[in-house]
């Protein structure tokens, strides 16, 4: 018998729609009851149900990828009881990747199934280019749409990202906080640097002093880590938002769409080049290298790009390293098998 969607719990509130229902219907019939993951602790995790928060076990991670480790913001199967226990995640429909900083081959998800990206950046620092270009990078490859907020008109900020909404923003005195709100759609997570502000500007949202702030080191700029976890808390008016921890290591973890578009506009003069293959260097016809020297285009941009684009393949080749050497144990593992079954067969009378 077919699941007829109703939500009068209102899990709605936290994302819940008629699709995410659909597919939960073999869920359904297995009597596991959908959660959404607010916030993880070392195999426990807090969770939304209908009935309301829970706190949960789970294995981590919940299937053969170590990306599907349960994270804030993901769609979870829960099997309810006296200790209630994940079971299973819904497919994510967009998730923020990063390298760990640990150096592993596998990506670290920060958030899951998010329609905005707030990156939000401090006056009290000079702005740093690269920095936010990685940050972009993060955003664009999420699936989610990117919302830059700065605490100062930043000329350089508008230039670095092509097709993303830049807003000049203060706390202080709720300047364009209402604008940015209606900017926000679905789930939105606060992503940034430690002493962005982006607590704050959480709180602003919130209407309420509800994330923990900390002070900012008037000589560098720099802040605590006054948010340890990633947390998911509902807004006022709709939606959802996941506050993070600031970043200070922003490595690319399979990133090649999201660096297409923050560098969009050295790939549209790219394809101007009279070679397919032109690396930008010393090519005749090279399209990006005229814009160079005609100053449309700063040798800065181009230079930042071959870095980010470098990282991204060496990223790239040792997650390949990593599934050829699994491959290889399980066909390994097979073979012993096949073995042992054989060599137990040819011996029985």
């Amino acid at each position: 018998m077919p699941h007829t969607f109703t939500d009068p719990s209102g899990l709605s509130r936290y994302g819940w729609t008629d699709p995410l229902d659909q597919a939960f219907t073999e869920h359904y019939e297995a009597g596991l009851l959908p959660a959404r993951i607010s916030r993880v602790d070392r195999g426990l995790c807090s969770a939304i149900t209908a009935s309301g928060p829970v706190r949960a076990t789970f294995a981590a991670p919940l299937g053969p990828d170590p990306l599907l480790t349960p994270c804030t913001g993901d769609w979870a199967a829960l099997r309810p009881g006296t200790d209630p226990h994940l079971v299973a995640l819904l497919p994510r429909h967009s998730a923020i990747v990063r390298s760990p900083a640990s150096g592993s081959s596998h990506g670290q998800v920060l958030a899951a199934n998010i329609d905005t990206v707030v990156i939000a950046l401090s006056l009290a620092v000079p702005l740093d280019a690269a920095k936010l270009e990685r940050l972009l990078a993060l955003a664009w490859e999420s699936g989610a749409q990117p919302v830059m907020v700065l605490t100062a008109a930043y000329a350089e900020a508008g230039a670095l990202a092509p097709g993303v909404d830049v807003l000049v923003a203060s706390v202080a005195t709720d300047r364009h906080i209402d604008a940015l709100a209606a900017l926000l759609r679905g789930t939105t997570v606060l992503l940034g640097p430690s002493g962005a502000g982006k607590s704050s500007l959480g709180n602003a949202l919130l209407g309420e002093e509800r994330l923990a702030t900390g002070a900012v080191r008037a000589q560098d700029g720099k802040g605590r880590h006054t948010t340890v976890r990633r947390e998911l808390v509902p807004l006022p008016d709709g939606g959802v938002l996941i506050d993070t921890p600031g970043l200070r290591g922003i490595s690319l973890h399979d990133a090649a769409d999201g660096l297409e578009q923050v560098f969009a506009e050295i790939e549209h003069l790219a394809q101007a080049c009279r070679f397919s293959d032109c690396a930008h260097d010393s090519e005749p016809g090279c399209a990006v290298q005229a814009a160079i020297r005609a100053g449309e285009l700063p040798q800065r941009r181009l230079d930042s790009y071959r870095k980010l684009q470098r990282e991204n393949a060496w990223a790239a080749s040792r997650t390949d390293a990593r599934l050829r050497d699994e491959r290889a144990r399980r066909q390994k593992a097979i073979t012993s098998h096949l073995r042992a079954t054989y060599k137990f067969r040819d011996q029985q009378p």
